[in-house]
């Protein structure tokens, strides 16, 4: 395949936040459109560079890091934990979880709510408070392109499907004892990013 790099116009600044974790969504509208028209481009640049591009069907891109396992990272470990414990929250209060999810926009009241109700989870991770959770998960969330700002509030984007995936491949035949569910998904580990 023959690669014009002038017709990868936003080849920096796409590079520069995938290689750094983020999922580019159809939220940042100009760099999902630049890689929607050139997907094929951007994609043999990336495999020559060691990186595998994916586009998720349900409106997102990402690098796929190779290395899921039992390391997985305090980072998305806390991202895992975090939406299992809305998808519950949610859940009791009998509202569509999926939906709300993506619907809702999360707050301090919800944030403390779902660490009042796992703190036995939570702890483990250092999460003590909803003030822990906005600054050890939501501002990340925010920096990987999972959420978005909706004033002092977040919402959910699509790229959040990587973990409801991971998580109901652990609810097919996985231990019953819930602290397991923290196991999943490969997100490059951000610990070394400073906070926002």
């Amino acid at each position: 395949m023959h690669l014009d790099l002038q017709e990868l116009t936003q080849l920096a600044e796409i590079y520069k936040k995938l290689s750094g974790g983020y999922h580019i969504s159809e939220q940042d509208l100009a760099l999902w459109q630049e890689l929607d028209a050139q997907e094929l481009g951007y994609s043999a640049l990336f495999s020559g560079l060691g990186h595998t591009l994916k586009r998720d069907s349900r409106g997102f891109f990402y690098f796929d890091v190779d290395d899921a396992s039992a390391n997985m990272g305090k980072i998305s470990r806390l991202f895992a934990l975090t939406i299992y414990a809305l998808v519950e929250y949610f859940a009791d209060q009998g509202r569509d979880p999926l939906q709300a999810l993506f619907d809702s926009e999360l707050d301090h009241e919800v944030f403390a709510a779902i660490v009042q109700k796992q703190y036995h989870l939570f702890e483990q991770l250092d999460i003590f408070s909803a003030t822990d959770v906005k600054r050890e998960v939501a501002n990340r969330m925010l920096r990987l392109g999972l959420a978005r700002a909706s004033g002092d509030n977040i919402k959910l984007l699509s790229p959040v499907h990587r973990y409801l995936d991971a998580l109901l491949q652990l609810d097919d035949g996985a231990p019953q004892d819930s602290s397991d569910t923290v196991l999943l998904v490969d997100t490059p580990d951000t610990e070394e990013m400073s906070d926002v």
